[in-house]
Parts: C-alpha cells; structure tokens; sequence
C-alpha cells in the first residue's frame, strides 16, 4: 500500500519528461483491458451453457454506462498496443532509449490518429441503436447490481490466493539462497520477460482484428440485428440474437476449419497468459513490503488465469444447437415484454 501510494502522489507531483506517464497509463491501460478480458470470456462462455444470461449480459452491453465503457476499452486497447510496441522495440535495441520520450509523444500520436476514425464508425452504430425506439434500455440500478457476482468472483479469488499464500508459508518456508547459486526465480523471470514482449507481438494483430470485427464494423450494437449477416460469415443471424451469432461464428467451416474458433482460442491463450502475468507485475509491485500478500498476489493471478483458460476453452470446444437458441429467443421476449 505504501509503494501504491508513493507512485499516485510522485506522478501527480512528477516534473520529468513523458516517460512517467506512459509508464502509468501503460498499466492503467493494461488493468482495464483484463478487467474487459475477465467480464467477456466468462459472457461469452454463457452463449454455451446458460444462453439466457448470455443473452441479459448483452443487453447490458448495450447501455450507455458500459457504451462509454466500451470507448474507454478501445482507446485502452490501442494505446497499450502502440506503447507496447515501443517498450518491445526499445527493449531490443537499447541504443534507443535516448529517444524514449520523442518514442513516446509518437505513440500519443499514433494512438489519437487510430482512435478518430474509429470512433466516428463506432459512434454511429451508437447512435443507430438509441434511436430506435423498439430497444429497451436496462437501467443503471440492474446494470450495476448484474456485476456484483464478478466483483464477489474477484474478492474471492484474491482471498483464495492470500490463504493458500499462508498455507504455502507454513508447510515450505523460504530457505536462505546461497549467494554462490544463481536464484531459480531469476530464470522464470527472463522467461516471463521475453513472453511478454513476443506475446505482444503476436496479440496485436489478433487483438486489433477483434476490435475491427466486434467493435467498428459490426459492434455489439449489431449482434442482436434480426436478418443481419453475421461478420466474418456469409451466414444471416435469423432471430436476432446473439447466441445465433456466436454460434455463426464458431461454426463457421473453411476447408473444414473452425477458423473462428481457432482464431478466438489463439487470442485467449495469449491474452490470458499475457494479462494476468502483466498483473502480477503490479500487484506485486504493490504488495512487496509483505512476503505473504505478494505471494497471495501471484496465486490469486493464477486462480484467475487458470480459471479464464478452462472456462473459455470449454466454451469454445461446446456447441450452440438450435435448442440453445430458442431458449436465447424465449430470454429476449422476457426481457422485451
């Protein structure tokens, strides 16, 4: 707590260069987007298993608490993409850090250039949809009162994390490291490292295909078009739900290839792996001056990274049969009375 204070009150008060505050928004970008991650891998799972939620949850979507926040995500997204690439290049030729700062001003360029267009196009998809009178908009009260089991889901994980941190202190105390032994954790540390620059390399066209598809060209506004075709298919989403759209996506065969589906599994396996290491980065930073939270920290990050990966691989390996949408067709009826 004391490093996380130290950190808000030396930004605020911080009279160098721009380094600084590319570092801050580089991790308050890269919280936002695992916290979006989290939210969408459990809802989507749900267009499998309970295709009613999946339903309400994208109902949710479409109201104007998470419209700004869905702006906020993709300006997040671009930034973190951008400075990433940065840190990568200077990482890899250090003969370049002089030139972080100007570095830096160019990504805030870059980011401002890629975020105009787009949110022209995604600001009509807006407006298109709080101009039509036939769509009931959720109020803010159900809004937030829809996210208090992620909120609980998050608190446990890091409880689960702190007490198996005890557990782990009683049965296996840290045993004093020969300073003539290089420390083990100093190797899984270059791994993490080089994971996360050649990770991000890999993401960022997936992530930036995604943003396309599912955000400007047909967003979350346009998963619910009865007769739409649905994107990146020729198929048309007949009743207007989004648990036919998905499954017009995973279904979708070329050459007898689930190419949809092997593209999303690509994207959760790297952005996973990448968010919640790049968490673990901060919470541990932030937990250092006490040996058991810190290792909370690491285990509840695990938690949470495990239990992304299963839920969402066992998403993407299910089937949306037509059962699944009617029952998507009874949830919508329910919800527009």
């Amino acid at each position: 707590m004391t490093s996380l204070v130290l950190t808000i009150t030396e930004t605020l008060r911080y009279r160098g260069a721009l380094g600084q505050w590319s570092w801050v928004l580089h991790r308050i970008s890269g919280l936002g987007v695992v916290l979006f991650l989290t939210l969408h891998v459990i809802d989507t799972s749900w267009s499998v298993f309970y295709p009613e939620l999946y339903v309400r949850a994208i109902a949710i979507y479409q109201t104007p608490l998470f419209t700004i926040g869905e702006f906020a995500l993709v300006a997040a997204v671009v930034y973190h993409a951008f400075n990433g690439l940065r840190i990568i290049i200077l990482d890899y030729r250090p003969a370049l850090w002089r030139y972080q700062a100007r570095a830096a001003w160019i990504v805030l360029l870059a980011s401002v250039i890629t975020l105009i267009p787009v949110f022209v196009l995604m600001f009509g998809h807006v407006l298109n949809f709080y101009n039509d009178p036939e769509h009931r908009v959720l109020p803010l009260s159900e809004v937030l009162q829809e996210q208090l089991p992620f909120a609980a889901g998050i608190v446990i994980a890091l409880i689960a994390g702190i007490l198996y941190s005890g557990i782990h202190g009683v049965l296996a105390p840290t045993k004093p490291v020969d300073a003539r032994q290089r420390p083990v954790g100093s190797r899984w540390e270059k791994f993490w490292w080089s994971y996360m620059r050649i990770s991000g390399i890999i993401i960022v066209p997936l992530v930036f295909g995604h943003l396309a598809l599912m955000h400007v060209i047909q967003g979350v506004f346009d998963i619910t078009a009865q007769g739409a075709t649905v994107v990146g298919t020729n198929v048309v989403n007949q009743s207007g739900t989004s648990v036919e759209f998905v499954a017009a996506r995973w279904n979708l065969l070329i050459g007898g290839i689930a190419v949809w589906r092997l593209y999303d599994i690509a994207l959760l396996a790297l952005a996973v792996i990448h968010g919640f290491n790049g968490l673990r980065y901060v919470l541990t930073d932030y937990s250092s001056g006490s040996s058991l939270i810190r290792r909370g920290m690491i285990y509840a990050c695990i938690i949470g990274a495990l239990v992304l990966l299963v839920i969402g691989a066992l998403a993407l390996l299910g089937t949306i049969d037509q059962t699944a949408i009617k029952m998507a067709q009874q949830a919508v009826a329910n919800l527009n009375p």
